[in-house]
């Protein structure tokens, strides 16, 4: 290099002139800094520890039973100003204790975790692996939700990463960044409103404003203002300067809160968390209400771990909805999530429905909860007149029978259509029904293997589990050759009301599109169960199709079920007194459908509980059921050491999973072939059978063994 272009000159150099004292001072500097050595990034060999509390105890993200513990890390100085307890970490995961370098372990697999603890010294005597990153400086677990999700992972035999999984949502860098918005003050007590058609809903409301912590079983009246009272309960909560928290079953009636809500109370007291909402809008809805910014909460299943700051209500609206069970382990139901809030935070707890489930009725009736209705008289004014039409009147019917409407459904929704749209729920979806005969109603099934005969696009009949096809079907009990959809779906309804009403247009509401509102207008709206959409100002008149088959299903819940479904939809029906009425084709004599005649959903679950009670079924007794190959099944109960009063059930063969079908909760994959079992405790031993199954799958996972075995506790599927 030629001195032009930068080489120093030679002491001496003739003419040259010499480098200031200081500049080569800063020079030495820079050289001497460069040659000290530097930690390498995410294993910090030579680098010194934190001064003070040098220990991070870590919960890693395995999500593995024999693994659901906190393990230690040494805290280097670089990081200790952001190793706060509550962040995301990355640390080393796997390391042998032969990989010791310089005081430190290394080796293993990257993995996330949360810094928990920060503590002087290590109960661990090795040396130990140091933290690898902090991915974030924003503490996102607090105290609060750690015991909540160790109290979830307890009660349901699962581990503490899996319930931290559900309950902390993944990070968004961009949304970090962002500052939340300053918190408002606490509004003014709202006014009682249509609180005042209950009992003690004044007093409920007052309780709740004054700092109270009230418990309540409420069931709603029929109509659209069940939102407008559930954002009047929030905003009661907020004036004491307290959090709230709902949670509904899906994103369309979280909708209808959040929109009640923003009328109440106007806009940035309340956050939504659906999952609708995106992932970066959700996570920064969530750090508004870990900030404190937001004190209220309205969301989906989710929602159930929001962490509210100073939470003074919990609410859950429709736990019987099958959307409150989460599908994922540990599995654990809303309802029972925020029983568990509301005893661990001491605040309010509301559950509300349009009908009761039998965990309802049990909170009321060991005295726990308080029952929040309305009187008989007001029932009657609000709820719609409920008809029946049973298998008598269908056989006095049969040109009707064979058509699927009767004369009574046919003239309600003729007289209904004259006044607004008709609301028609089916209770399966689909275009390939199973059939039955039209005359007695015996399944129809196949001569060569027994499994149901299916109804397809051009006719033909098929079996759906061999395959062939039928054509000279006859019924083998009464001898007749005619042939009737046993359940047909949304689509094939609303193809044969189209050609009894052909004026009239016909709507679809399912799982493919689901409708939110319909205008006013006369029409005919399809829907399957939980898909009815809201029709302004109600629906003139709703026909309840092939309720029997709600009935008959395989279920412990059957009944029970089948009426909340009616329920719902005839709670969107006009009052009586402005002409509304429903129709449901079931048996009359049959308990539920007295219970939807007399609009009398708390007697139904009383009577129900009352008999679970004598047969020592769930809710008043604890379950478990356990699944998988039946080898893997009968090693897990020969090693589990189950409570003294638990009492097995089983195990039986599960109905084996169809290829192309949808998989069920707890049902086997396609093609395997599983077997369950039931273990059954009396109240006050759950956490011991909790604690039993979860050593022992713990221990088997920890064995390494082969095939896998399936705990759910509390499944709300039972058969």
């Amino acid at each position: 290099m030629s001195r032009e272009n930068g080489e120093p000159r030679a002491a001496g150099d003739g003419g040259a002139e010499e480098a200031p004292p200081e500049q080569l001072a800063l020079i030495r500097e820079s050289v001497r800094k460069a040659r000290e050595p530097r930690a390498k990034p995410r294993t910090w060999r030579g680098a010194g520890l934190a001064k003070e509390l040098p220990v991070a105890r870590v919960l890693v993200d395995k999500g593995v039973l024999h693994l659901d513990r906190y393990f230690d890390y040494a805290v280097p100085e670089e990081l200790d100003a952001q190793a706060q307890p509550g962040v995301r970490v990355r640390v080393r995961f796997g390391a042998g204790r032969g990989r010791v370098r310089e005081g430190r372990r290394e080796g293993g697999g990257l993995i996330d975790g949360f810094l928990v603890e920060r503590r002087a010294e290590s109960d661990y005597s090795g040396p130990l692996a140091a933290l690898a990153q902090v991915v974030s400086p924003e503490p996102v677990l607090g105290e609060e939700l750690l015991g909540l999700a160790r109290a979830v992972a307890d009660r349901y035999a699962g581990s503490l990463a899996d319930v931290l999984q559900l309950a902390v949502p993944p990070r968004s860098a961009r949304a970090e960044q962002r500052p939340s918005p300053a918190p408002l003050p606490p509004p003014p007590a709202p006014a009682t409103g249509s609180w005042e058609r209950y009992e003690h809903g004044g007093a409920f409301l007052d309780a709740l404003a004054s700092g109270g912590a009230p418990r309540a079983v409420w069931n709603a009246l029929p109509g659209p203002l069940w939102s407008e009272e559930l954002a009047r309960a929030v905003a009661a909560t907020l004036a004491s300067g307290r959090g709230a928290l709902v949670v509904v079953p899906d994103g369309r009636a979280a909708a209808r809160v959040d929109a009640a809500l923003t009328a109440l109370l106007g806009t940035g007291r309340h956050a939504l968390l659906t999952a609708d909402a995106g992932p970066e809008k959700r996570y920064a809805q969530w750090l508004a209400v870990r900030r404190g910014s937001v004190r209220a909460v309205v969301g989906t299943r989710a929602a159930m771990f929001a962490p509210v700051r100073d939470l003074g209500l919990v609410a859950v609206w429709d736990d019987g909805d099958d959307s409150h069970s989460e599908q994922h382990a540990p599995q654990p139901h809303a309802r029972d999530v925020l029983l568990l809030r509301a005893a661990l935070d001491k605040c309010a707890f509301l559950m509300g429905s349009w009908s009761c489930t039998v965990e309802a009725a049990q909170l009321v009736e060991s005295g726990w909860a308080r029952p929040l209705v309305a009187g008989r008289e007001q029932v009657r004014r609000t709820a719609p007149l409920v008809r029946t039409v049973g298998d008598e009147d269908l056989a006095r019917d049969e040109a009707a029978r064979a058509a699927r409407l009767p004369t009574l459904a046919w003239q309600t929704a003729r007289e209904g259509l004259r006044h607004g749209p008709v609301l028609v729920q089916v209770p399966r979806r689909g275009y390939a029904p199973r059939m039955a005969c039209a005359r007695c109603r015996a399944p129809a099934r196949c001569r060569h293997c027994s499994g149901p005969l299916q109804g397809q696009d051009a006719g033909a009949l098929r079996c759906a589990w061999c395959g062939r096809e039928e054509s000279a079907w006859h019924c083998p009990d009464c001898g007749g050759f005619r042939l009737r959809a046993q359940v047909v779906g949304a689509r094939r309804t609303a193809e044969e009301l189209g050609r009894a009403f052909p004026a009239v247009p016909v709507r679809t509401s399912g799982r493919e599109h689901v409708l939110d509102t319909v205008p006013a207008t006369p029409a005919l709206v399809v829907s399957t169960p939980g898909a009815e959409p809201v029709a302004e100002g109600g629906y003139a008149a709703a026909l309840l199709l092939d309720g029997w088959a709600m009935l008959v299903r395989p279920d412990l819940r059957a009944g029970e079920d089948a009426l909340r479904r009616w329920i719902s939809a005839g709670a969107l029906v006009r009052p009586q007194t402005e002409g509304g009425t429903v129709v449901v084709v079931a048996e009359p004599t049959l308990r539920p459908v007295q219970a939807l005649v007399r609009w009398d959903p708390v007697g139904h679950a009383v009577r129900e509980l009352s008999e679970r009670a004598e047969l020592g079924f769930p809710p008043v007794s604890r379950m478990a059921a356990v699944s998988g190959p039946p080898a893997a099944v009968a090693e897990f109960l020969g090693t589990v050491e189950l409570p003294p009063d638990a009492e097995l059930l089983g195990p039986v063969p599960l109905p084996p999973t169809r290829p192309g079908s949808p998989r069920r909760t707890g049902a086997p994959p396609p093609g395997e072939h599983w077997e369950r079992a039931l273990v059954r405790v009396p109240p006050g031993s759950g956490a011991a059978l909790a604690t039993a199954l979860k050593t022992a799958q713990a221990a088997r996972m920890a064995r390494g063994s082969g095939e896998a075995v399936r705990v759910r506790i509390d499944p709300p599927d039972i058969g």
